[in-house]
């Protein structure tokens, strides 16, 4: 039986926040197909999601508990979670990959919930979808997407717990960077190290690292690691995503690799300064384009390749908000965010800064442990 992830109380508090917002909209039921939503409110957690064939559905009503549509393979898994009313079907169907029992569930029903917006995506074959509208044509399907997206900002106290101990975590590996990155180690050689040492520290997975390395920084932060040795004058930047019950930890760190020049120490020491910026502001009742640009202005950059200067965290490796100049989001108590201002060096070369932060009535708080302030020296 898999081992429960949180207290049954805390997917009742989630559903009844939600459901209080589905009121006030007047939607009668939501549809969702996307892992982060069904695990927010089932707590059924599996790497299964990484197989397209199948496609996985939940019904929230406006009154009681999730309805689990999923297929056959899943049942077992389901069986441990809060969830009773639990509807399968052998997938993958030759015709009916679950669209029958999805209309089944919402027949009757004249507005329905789904995600449309922004950090959204369909997980299910368009024209299946197509089908249930056909069969549904006295239902108006309306975006809940801004609803959701507001009720899982707020982080609990038991997901705060979970963030804050892989950002712990992560902050110790990053403390052995002498032992694991070093001149003429193959950069995809320190991506090993780097993730053996986070599943040794206590992570259970590290599905995200990426990062970069050149003289005196790096061209991109998301391209496979290549058998490059790091040389002396490289700038090193690794950015993990480690999980710990499902939930992300977000952040980067730089170093230089035996000498560093003007240039990066320069660089480095501003995007400190944006985060110094940023963290003196982040509290309850600020905006995320106010946060935005209070960084903007220290970089002397709006976004640079990056496109923003952080996002939320959480289950998913970045949710909203984001940090960037169109975002009007106001900051709540027990948001959990990444700041990340990026700077360009010359034309082809970049650095990025990220630290994972908590909102408090009393400010912000770090959970990653804070960056040094002067570009560390391998």
């Amino acid at each position: 039986m898999a081992e429960a992830d949180f207290q049954v109380s805390e997917y009742e508090d989630r559903l009844d926040c939600f459901q209080k917002g589905m009121h006030s909209l007047g939607v009668d039921a939501v549809l969702f197909t996307s892992e982060a939503e069904m695990r927010y409110f089932t707590g059924f957690r599996t790497l299964f999601w990484q197989s397209p064939t199948r496609p996985w559905f939940l019904v929230v009503p406006a009154i009681g508990k999730p309805i689990a549509i999923i297929p056959e393979i899943g049942v077992a898994l389901m069986e441990t979670t809060w969830i009773d009313d639990i509807r399968s079907w052998a997938s993958p169907h030759v015709n009916d990959d679950g669209v029958s029992l999805v209309t089944d569930a919402l027949q009757g029903l004249s507005r329905i919930g789904m995600m449309m917006g922004r950090e959204s995506y369909l997980r299910m074959p368009l024209m299946d979808f197509q089908k249930i509208q056909n069969q549904l044509k006295q239902a108006d399907f309306v975006d809940i997407t801004p609803l959701i997206q507001s009720v899982r900002m707020v982080k609990s106290a038991a997901e705060i717990e979970k963030i804050s101990e892989i950002c712990t975590i992560a902050s110790r590996s990053f403390d052995q960077a002498s032992d694991l990155f070093y001149e003429g180690k193959a950069l995809k050689d320190c991506f090993s190290s780097f993730k053996i040492d986070l599943l040794k520290q206590g992570a259970d997975d590290v599905p995200y690292l990426v990062g970069g390395a050149g003289q005196g920084g790096y061209g991109d932060v998301i391209s496979p690691p290549s058998m490059k040795p790091l040389a002396k004058g490289d700038i090193l930047m690794l950015d993990t995503g480690a999980t710990l019950a499902g939930y992300f930890c977000d952040f980067d760190r730089n170093f230089a690799i035996g000498s560093a020049d003007d240039g990066s120490k320069y660089t480095y020491e501003k995007l400190f300064k944006a985060t110094e910026a940023a963290i003196q502001m982040a509290r309850p009742g600020v905006t995320c384009r106010e946060i935005f640009t209070a960084m903007s202005e220290v970089v002397g950059e709006v976004g640079g390749s990056v496109g923003r200067f952080g996002h939320g965290l959480g289950m998913q490796l970045t949710e909203a908000p984001s940090f960037i100049s169109f975002d009007e989001t106001v900051l709540k108590e027990n948001m959990v965010l990444t700041l990340e201002p990026s700077m360009m060096i010359g034309a082809d070369k970049m650095m990025v800064h990220e630290e994972n932060i908590l909102i408090t009535n009393g400010g912000a708080q770090f959970l990653t442990k804070r960056a040094a302030p002067e570009l560390p020296i391998l």
